[in-house]
């Protein structure tokens, strides 16, 4: 029950600092509205991201505190970590001074340096320090994981996602602000990772009620320095959070740090290809047709990448995903269905006036020659400087409004993943890294099948006879 959360909170947890300290916390309705969907849900794992200043690290002391006495458990094991032992304890030594200074704690708990302890049922709640291999064999109920884009790799957060296991309705929940996207491996982050999980439930492409999702940070292409963007993303600005800060704060702060802690955006040194707001613009609630005419497009490999398949008509270049075969999270052993994607091929063929098939000639070929041989519209398409007059044509052509597409999630996740690398003869599309695990073949899809399609006049006469 959220409300007993709230109730919890309110009547017992009291403001640490400032001028208000000693008065009993007041939360507001946006924190009472996550503390409800929160609980609500009863969620596994979570994540929270808040800009900087927005009062995470009062909220996760007084879940700390709810969790350590109030969630009908006895024995619990509620624990702070972070990348560091200091970082960790800036939560407890919140919850340590809500204890000290409410008087309905002193005959429940006792404190010390590093730990609360609940008398009547042993219960304890403890700051650790930040050593994956130290902290096995612990059984914890709730895990308040501060800053976890700070983690220099997925150890740590991996230790306490598998302790949980005995546990009837533990959580380990992070709450953080965005930062680097790499760990020390040059892979994503774990924070970036989770986020990037987050997204893809909250857009509808992937179901899991047991992971848990809230973040309030700007979208790209944004202004950051207008107030109205501030505002939309910080629920504490004009409360107890103050817009003189942030006037004085862009002034004086680096835009990506800005960025990063007042808007908490993921910030890359790299440029991205195409912002979110003008991807959202074009966006169609239209289908293609059968037996339009239409331009397919192919990208893809058979392990460890994604294979993509679009669709795009020819008379107003609308585009669509038919179908992605990308390898699942988690999964270890995995490996493109080949005679599915051949199946899903032929039967676009079947169900839509096909003008050309454009794919990628280093991998799938022997699958494109075999369909070529059959007498299948195939036209491979060079990742050179073909795909770079493409990929500037694609550019001019969704910003002047000549592209609309379905606001597929997938697609959507693909493009945004692109960078641009300027080269001699253009812009080129690529990964963040070479090594990046975030998938793109979506988005070369969309490129190569657009540079066709765009090309084709629609063949009237043959449409309304095939109607």
């Amino acid at each position: 029950d959220g409300n007993r959360v709230i109730r919890f909170v309110e009547k017992l947890c009291r403001v640490t600092k400032g001028k208000d300290a000693g008065k009993l916390l007041r939360m507001r309705d946006w924190q009472k509205d996550l503390i409800r969907d929160l609980v609500m849900r009863q969620s596994r794992r979570a994540l929270i991201g808040f800009p900087r200043k927005n009062g995470k690290s009062s909220l996760g002391a007084a879940l700390a505190l709810y969790g350590l006495m109030a969630d009908g458990e006895e024995g619990a094991e509620v624990y702070s970590v972070a990348a560091d032992h200091d970082q960790a304890a800036i939560v407890f030594a919140i919850a340590k001074r809500m204890v000290e200074l409410e008087p309905q704690f002193a005959g429940e708990l006792r404190t010390y340096w590093n730990e609360i302890r609940d008398l009547k049922t042993g219960s304890r709640y403890k700051v650790l320090a930040a050593d994956a291999a130290g902290n096995e064999g612990r059984n914890p109920s709730l895990v308040i994981f501060d800053e976890v884009h700070a983690q220099p790799n997925d150890e740590l957060w991996n230790t306490f996602s598998l302790a949980m296991g005995t546990r009837e309705h533990p959580l380990l929940m992070g709450i953080t602000t965005a930062g680097v996207r790499y760990d020390s491996s040059g892979q994503d982050s774990i924070c970036y990772q989770l986020w990037q999980y987050g997204k893809r439930i909250e857009s509808g492409e992937l179901e899991d009620d047991s992971f848990f999702f809230k973040w309030w940070g700007s979208p790209d292409g944004v202004d950051y320095r207008d107030p109205e963007v501030w505002k939309a993303v910080n629920p504490a600005l004009g409360d107890f959070l103050f817009q003189e800060d942030f006037e004085s704060a862009v002034k004086l702060t680096p835009e990506n740090d800005f960025r990063t802690k007042r808007l908490n955006q993921w910030v890359s040194s790299q440029e991205a290809w195409i912002s979110a707001a003008i991807w959202g613009a074009h966006t169609s609630a239209d289908e293609i047709a059968d037996r339009e005419q239409v331009v397919l497009s192919f990208d893809g490999s058979f392990s460890g990448d994604s294979t993509g398949l679009t669709v795009h008509r020819v008379k107003d270049c609308f585009l669509q995903v038919v179908d992605l075969w990308e390898k699942p999270v988690g999964a270890l052993d995995w490996q493109v269905d080949q005679d599915e994607v051949e199946v899903t091929i032929r039967q676009c063929f079947e169900r839509w006036n096909v003008k050309h098939l454009v794919y990628d000639p280093r991998i799938w070929h022997q699958l494109m020659e075999r369909l070529a041989n059959e007498g299948y519209p195939m036209e491979p398409m060079p990742q050179g400087q073909a795909m770079i007059n493409a990929a500037n044509r694609f550019y001019e052509d969704l910003t002047a409004g000549r592209i609309s597409h379905d606001g597929d999630p997938r697609l959507t996740r693909h493009l945004l993943n692109c960078t641009v690398k300027p080269t001699a003869q253009g812009w080129r599309v690529q990964k963040e890294t070479p090594n990046s695990p975030r998938k793109i073949d979506l988005a070369i899809c969309a490129v190569m099948g657009h540079a066709y399609a765009a090309e084709l006049e629609p063949d009237y006469d043959l449409l309304e006879s095939v109607r």
